[in-house]
């Protein structure tokens, strides 16, 4: 117990300086967190054994794995937060549009690459792994992209876009993934499943939302029998507590295997909870101050969750290039597409695909289903060696596209949105006289 309390203590104290230096030099907080992670972690620091001083094992990380999902569950519950009837009145359409159309536009572009890769080299991957890897490519981190708008406090337009399309990517990919990995099973056994392809990731999605829908409205008749500000966070924070442990049940019923999905369970909590509680803007806000040690925790735990023996092998190396470069181009092109179909401001259309590069805890778990694969621990290595890179970039990426879009100040100057609007001001004003 003393170990575990001076290893979260040291993480944490150590994190926070860390992001102190990435400020200097213009990254955002959650790459220094990260890179915490890597540094304290096994494969650094924890090299050298001294007890509460980083992270000695993988084992060791993975004992913290409960504070990674409390953390993701406030996060989904954050994000929840987003989808306000007035916004999803004015941005639902687009949102939902783009969130499909980029996901399948991606896992086509991703899945394309790769059997080509296949039947150049059948010996580099399997035709089953890089349909895998196609869905896989679907995936975006919700929390990533979060931690930099909270940090920049980036608003607009493009940010609003962002978020919703973030978390419709959570439900998009699950069903893309379950079809693809299906499909790839079949390759190697010769028998689909109808069950485990289609009933079981739509009965996940429906579950996931009856749960979430049911949590909100009940957190919201509770909400009313407090009137201190204090109790009623503390509700708030035992609710998404709640919601976190019923997600992570499993059960089988008459052969069909049933579960929930986390980051659904919470967003939708969230969405309910802020649409039916009139004190919910303000209750927003308590928690998401309550939560930022946690929230530092758990980028700097998947900083060290992630396994630098991948870069020893070349193969992965190469094959996890060309996932990358296709990820990449396949998400950047499908946002311009599907944002250029519904009519989206040009800069949306410019910017949104760059800030939902960013991949991790969704894509880990696809890829950990994927084990079961011929040769599924190459594409658990090459999302492993993706998740490295994006996690390291991406956050720098979407912030100097929120900055390029004008959705973030720059050094307590005002965006080049407002600018813009200030200039048109002008100008109309000079026209009037």
């Amino acid at each position: 117990m003393k170990e575990i309390l001076l290893c979260l203590s040291f993480a944490l104290i150590v994190g926070l300086l860390m992001s102190r230096i990435a400020k200097k030099v213009g990254l955002p907080a959650v790459t220094a967190y990260l890179i915490t992670g890597l540094l304290i972690g096994p494969f650094v620091l924890g090299r050298l054994r001294i007890a509460g001083v980083g992270f000695n094992s993988l084992d060791q990380v993975e004992a913290f794995s409960i504070i990674s999902q409390v953390a993701l569950g406030f996060i989904a519950f954050a994000i929840g937060n987003e989808f306000r009837l007035h916004d999803l009145k004015s941005m639902g359409k687009q949102a939902i549009t783009v969130g499909i159309l980029q996901a399948v536009i991606t896992t086509i572009v991703v899945d394309i690459a790769l059997v080509l890769l296949h039947y150049i080299n059948p010996s580099i991957i399997s035709l089953s792994s890089a349909i895998t890897l196609g869905a896989i490519a679907a995936a975006t981190a919700p929390a990533a992209t979060l931690m930099v708008v909270r940090q920049y406090k980036a608003e607009g337009p493009l940010t609003k876009l962002l978020l919703m399309v973030v978390a419709i990517d959570d439900a998009v990919g699950l069903i893309v993934f379950a079809l693809s990995f299906g499909i790839a099973t079949a390759l190697e056994s010769g028998a689909i499943s109808i069950t485990s392809v289609l009933v079981e990731p739509i009965m996940e999605i429906v579950l996931s939302c009856v749960l979430g829908v049911v949590a909100g409205y009940v957190l919201t008749i509770l909400e009313k029998y407090f009137h201190s500000r204090s109790k009623r966070m503390s509700l708030a924070v035992g609710f998404v507590l709640l919601t976190t442990g019923l997600s992570m049940m499993e059960f089988d019923v008459s052969g069909v295997h049933l579960g929930f999905s986390l980051l659904l369970v919470c967003m939708i909590t969230g969405t309910v909870f802020c649409n039916t509680c009139e004190a919910s803007e303000e209750l927003m806000g308590r928690v998401e101050r309550w939560t930022s040690p946690l929230n530092v925790l758990f980028f700097i735990i998947s900083g060290a969750e992630l396994d630098l023996n991948i870069l020893t092998n070349p193969m992965v190396l190469l094959i996890g290039i060309v996932y990358i470069a296709f990820r990449s181009t396949g998400k950047i092109s499908g946002a311009y597409i599907s944002c250029k179909m519904t009519h989206c401001k040009e800069e949306i259309q410019k910017h949104l695909g760059i800030t939902l590069l960013p991949q991790a805890g969704v894509a880990l778990g696809m890829a950990a289903t994927a084990a079961s694969l011929s040769d599924g621990a190459i594409v658990r290595n090459i999302v492993l060696f993706s998740v490295l890179v994006y996690e390291l970039v991406g956050p720098t990426l979407t912030k100097r596209s929120l900055i390029a879009a004008g959705e973030i100040k720059l050094d307590g100057r005002v965006s080049s949105r407002e600018l813009n609007k200030e200039k048109e001001a002008t100008i109309i004003t000079k026209d009037k006289k």
